[in-house]
């Protein structure tokens, strides 16, 4: 019997969608997507990421320096592209029931073509990211680092930052507001409608796509507030590639946004379990099992120490017999 780790959310939110038929439903299986996505950033680039706020050098190299980047790109990809499609399943749960087509393969389907997606857009990142040297502002004084484009001039750091900007952050959050737009529209006229026609059965069904629309939107906001800072760091400092800021206030600003933007990829399954009924109730009988697993692997180690002890002697024992005889 393996033993839990000591983090177990992210672990346990990919495994929420295999507590059964039940829990593979198409939100579950795109949340899943999401916990891929955010353990794959956690593992690669965060302690890359403190690394480098610790040591004034790169210590992974050139191929680490095109790999790295790419890795996160692609998880920030994932992330924001899921809760898209995220935000357009609730659109047609809400909006459209009807029209929804929601199979395991389908949905299995469009959560492979996000990666896909995401690991294409983030092919630019490990093609131009490369080691390069910068000089300091005050002391002059060089150093090697990972840039994510060639230092030759101020042209392609603007062209890189505003197209990261824009396309993994600015218009997926504009599709997702149009989205809620209708999503809300479509509420509050149901609402007005059941309330008329004293429809009990539609009204609850509605309050459940409601708080799931709620989940979504709670890890929607999430991600916009977290990855802001990260963009207008990123912006900020490719409109001014000239010369390093070494400011305390410069690097204060870029631990924070760094910090707060990991932090998005922790509280994910924490909003997940506040958020969800039935996320929560599987997460419990998860952490239950696993420590009861631990605990019964514990005795069964006990008993069987005491076991070969017991052993021990009785052999020890014999052969004192034997031997006398």
């Amino acid at each position: 019997v393996r033993q839990s780790s000591p983090d177990l959310s992210l672990p346990l939110s990919l495994q929420h969608v295999s507590g059964g038929p039940s829990m593979r439903t198409v939100p579950n299986l795109f949340l899943s997507s999401l916990a891929l996505g955010d353990v794959l950033l956690l593992l690669t680039c965060a302690p890359v990421d403190a690394s480098r706020y610790l040591v004034d050098r790169w210590l992974f190299g050139r191929v680490g320096c095109k790999l790295i980047p790419f890795v996160q790109l692609t998880s920030v990809g994932v992330s924001v592209f899921t809760l898209t499609a995220l935000s357009a399943d609730r659109y047609k749960a809400i909006v459209k029931p009807l029209d929804r087509s929601g199979a395991p393969l389908s949905v299995g389907l469009r959560a492979g073509a996000i990666w896909l997606l995401s690991g294409t857009l983030a092919v630019p990142e490990a093609v131009f990211s490369d080691l390069d040297t910068f000089t300091t502002r005050h002391t002059n004084e060089t150093f090697v680092t990972c840039a994510p484009y060639p230092h030759t001039g101020d042209l392609h750091p603007k062209i890189h930052s505003t197209a990261s900007f824009l396309i993994f952050y600015v218009v997926p959050l504009l599709i997702i507001s149009v989205y809620y737009c209708f999503i809300a529209h479509s509420l509050v006229r149901s609402s007005e409608d059941f309330a008329a026609e004293g429809r009990l059965h539609l009204h609850r069904q509605m309050e459940s796509r409601k708080r799931l629309a709620r989940t979504v939107l709670v890890f929607v906001g999430l991600f916009a507030v977290c990855w802001l800072p990260s963009h207008i760091i990123y912006l900020y400092r490719s409109y001014h590639y000239g010369q390093a800021d070494t400011s305390l206030g410069h690097f204060i600003a870029s631990v924070c946004a760094r910090i707060l933007a990991f932090t998005n990829s922790c509280v994910n399954p924490f909003a997940l379990y506040l958020m969800s009924k039935s996320f929560s109730k599987h997460f419990s009988r998860q952490l239950l099992f696993c420590f009861s697993s631990t605990s019964l692997h514990s005795q069964n180690s006990g008993r069987t120490h005491v076991t070969s002890f017991r052993l021990s002697h009785s052999s020890g024992g014999l052969h004192h017999l034997l031997s006398g005889l």
